[in-house]
């Protein structure tokens, strides 16, 4: 029975004298209480009851997220959320194990020490704009102050910058009125641009219009020449010729207006006798304003003569007597 026990203690002991330690890992192997080696990855032997593991180091790397509220330049208060990714250096195990304890702790003092000491010299626009520039001086700290105890600091990031609420909401309003300010003077533009357009357009229209009014007017005229050419040489004088061309008109703007089911227009005088009246009364206005003109054109004629009369180069300078 003795010998059972014996048998089953060495098994034990054989057993325990194995350990295996896992890729990107290392042990601390102490003896007596004392650091005796570091084992790395694989199938590792010990002494069994003398020798102990008293520790594993991950070798990997890790992050550690830190969030911190400090105060900007502009007095805002802001939450950023600090994300640190480091490794233990495999040379310095040693180091990492025994010289530091709470890892993650001295991290976090010095990430809250370095934030809180470039945040407020910024702005918090320019917070946003130079966040690389504070993740670069948090990692330039911890590696001055980490790589002493073996560790090494791979990146820091700031992932994210958290103003408070009604600080947002009030930058979201400011972003709100510059974008409507921009529309606005974009839509300004865009009016400004049609109303010019489209009094270019009604310029032009008007131009030819008048233009189009102008070359009408010359046909009629042309054509009323004609016409008053074609009257005379059936024997009607240019006054007649005229009235009769009016009254001819008259009856066309008649049977114009009639024409058109929707018109409300009255023209006056509209009786049956009113189309010769006008001719008798434009013949009788033409001849006497010819009367009126001839007889002006006399009493120039006179005037003249009677001014030509009483010029001193119209006496007679010979029947004068001599001076001696």
């Amino acid at each position: 029975m003795f010998s059972y026990v014996i048998i089953v203690i060495l098994v034990f002991l054989f057993l325990a004298s194995f350990f295996t330690v896992k890729q990107q890992s290392s042990a601390i192997v102490e003896r007596f209480g004392k650091f005796n080696s570091i084992r790395h990855s694989g199938l590792q032997l010990k002494i069994p009851v003398i020798d102990r593991i008293a520790g594993k180091v991950n070798l990997r790397i890790q992050q550690l997220d830190v969030i911190i509220e400090t105060k900007t330049k502009d007095n805002v208060f802001v939450k950023m959320k600090v994300s640190v990714q480091f490794k233990v250096i495999q040379e310095k195990v040693y180091d990492a194990f025994y010289k530091l304890e709470y890892p993650h702790d001295q991290i976090t003092s010095y990430v809250f020490d370095v934030v809180r000491a470039e945040v407020p010299k910024l702005k918090l626009d320019d917070v946003f704009e130079r966040k690389d520039d504070i993740a670069i001086a948090v990692k330039r700290e911890l590696n001055e102050a980490m790589t002493t105890y073996g560790y090494d600091i791979i990146n820091t990031l700031i992932t994210d910058i958290d103003p408070d609420i009604q600080v947002k909401n009030a930058m979201n309003r400011i972003n709100a009125a510059d974008r409507e300010k921009t529309a606005a003077e974009y839509e300004a533009e865009a009016s400004r641009i049609r109303i010019v357009a489209k009094a270019k357009a009604e310029a032009e229209s008007k131009r030819l219009q008048g233009q189009g009014i102008a070359d009408q007017r010359r046909e009629i005229a042309r054509g009323l020449v004609e016409s008053v050419d074609v009257l005379n040489k059936v024997g009607i004088n240019s006054q007649e010729a005229s009235a009769l061309i009016v009254v001819t008109q008259h009856y066309d703007t008649l049977q114009a207006i009639g024409s058109d089911t929707n018109s409300n227009l009255i023209l006056l005088p509209n009786s049956p006798q009113a189309g010769s009246d006008m001719l008798n009364n434009m013949v009788a206005s033409f001849t006497a304003s010819n009367q009126v003109g001839e007889a002006m054109k006399k009493a120039q004629g006179k005037k003249k003569s009677k001014d030509d009369f009483q010029r001193p180069d119209h006496y007679d300078t010979t029947a004068l007597p001599e001076t001696e």
